[in-house]
């Protein structure tokens, strides 16, 4: 059975200006669930993260400061809003999500975080509204715990994966793939393994034959036996901050790629979210939801 993680402080409002793209974590199962492509059984609630899984991929200083709530205000304003528990208990129950989804895809080959994907949070820093770097976590858990040897993580969030990049310069086990906005956040960016960036308003044909392309490189090169998924769906042409010119067809297109690329090299799959800021909330919870009924055509 394909599990999701997901949990009612998964929607734990931010602060005031933050609050719309929040409600897609209660959407999306809710739309999955009404439309019958996923069962309650589906879906499962994770605990919180332990502190020495974080620290396998970020410094303590920081992350005490973030347990503490003692991250200085400038830092603050890097992520995007001000400290609270809640906000903090949240990253730790997705990052813990995902970790459990990755045991999950190596048992079921695919498993979901309805959240996640917070991958502008590098090492010893937060940016973007991310705190903890969820996958980055994840696969350090999983080589820490020899699960496996060699992890690929595609990121196609409109936005280039810095943190993830910085959390893995030196790892050869890992290997990042990034295609993203090239102008757009963040405005510094990292070296991922592979980075393709693209101009604004590229369209379906071009972004779909660099995806096959470079897509073809990486598991070339990364050569992995896991593969972490970012799905953003703010390459829409309706996002607000993509720049980017999808259609939600080929935003669909994108990730049956990716999940049958993984299906044919029989690779577990875990996926996460990631961004997406349509001015209709339908257009976010339909795009991601599409992953979802993929994977259940492809894997269920």
């Amino acid at each position: 059975m394909i599990k999701i993680a997901w949990h009612p402080l998964y929607a734990h409002p931010l602060p005031e200006g933050h609050r719309f793209p929040m409600l897609k974590y209660e959407l999306i199962p809710e739309q999955l669930l009404h439309e019958g492509t996923i069962v309650p059984q589906n879906l499962f609630s994770p605990e919180r993260v332990s502190e020495d899984i974080i620290l396998l991929s970020h410094k303590k200083a920081y992350w005490e400061q973030l347990r503490d709530l003692t991250l200085p205000a400038k830092e603050q304003r890097r992520i995007g809003f001000p400290l609270n528990a809640q906000l903090v208990e949240r990253e730790l129950i997705i990052t813990q999500g995902t970790i459990d989804a990755a045991h999950f895809a190596i048992g079921n080959g695919i498993a979901f975080n309805v959240a996640g994907g917070t991958h502008h949070a590098g090492s010893n820093w937060g940016e973007g509204f991310c705190l903890l770097n969820d996958q980055a976590i994840a696969a350090n858990y999983l080589l820490s715990k020899n699960l496996v040897n060699r992890i690929l993580i595609i990121d196609l969030d409109v936005h280039q994966g810095n943190g993830t990049a910085e959390i893995f310069q030196h790892e050869q086990r890992v290997f990042t793939f990034s295609m993203h906005g090239d102008k757009n956040f963040p405005f510094k960016k990292e070296v991922s393994s592979l980075d393709v960036p693209l101009n604004d308003g590229v369209q379906d044909d071009e972004y779909l034959s660099a995806l096959k392309i470079n897509l073809k490189k990486a598991f070339e090169r990364a050569r992995p036996d896991f593969v972490f998924y970012l799905s953003g769906v703010d390459v829409l042409t309706t996002d607000k901050l993509g720049k980017l010119a999808l259609s939600k067809t080929a935003c669909k297109e994108r990730d049956r790629i990716v999940l049958q690329a993984c299906k044919d090299k029989k690779l577990p799959l875990q996926i996460s979210m990631g961004g997406g800021y349509s001015a209709d909330i339908k257009e976010i919870v339909d795009a991601h939801c599409n992953t979802y009924r993929l994977a259940f055509d492809l894997f269920g």
